[in-house]
């Protein structure tokens, strides 16, 4: 067994898409799939953009705001989860910081 600390992932900065206050680093890849930790610090955000392949986004602390194709916000926290289709514009903000599991590609994914 290997123990990960998110916070020791190596890390670099976004800003595409007009984000602000994001870092994000590789934890896992597979040939369909990859899994990243994405940070953002108080205020930062994602800025609107296609989503590539079925993307997840699961909140490990901290605060989300997300929307999707239509525009709504929903708020989120830790131990909850967002999905957006490929393609589909989507953006996320943080009030108070965020620390995220974002799970990108051929995804099989739970219905509520």
């Amino acid at each position: 067994m290997r123990v990960l600390a998110l916070d020791a992932v190596p890390r670099r900065a976004i800003d595409e898409h007009a984000s602000r206050g994001v870092t994000v680093g590789g934890l896992a890849l597979t040939m369909d799939a990859h899994v990243v930790v994405v940070r953002l610090r108080p205020g930062g955000r994602i800025g609107r953009h296609p989503a590539a392949g079925r993307q997840l986004l699961v909140v490990v602390s901290g605060d989300a705001t997300v929307s999707g194709s239509d525009g709504v916000e929903v708020v989120l926290g830790p131990g909850q989860a967002a999905v957006w289709e490929p393609n589909e514009p989507h953006q996320t903000r943080s009030v108070a910081g965020l620390t995220a599991l974002v799970v990108e590609g051929e995804l099989d994914v739970a219905r509520d």
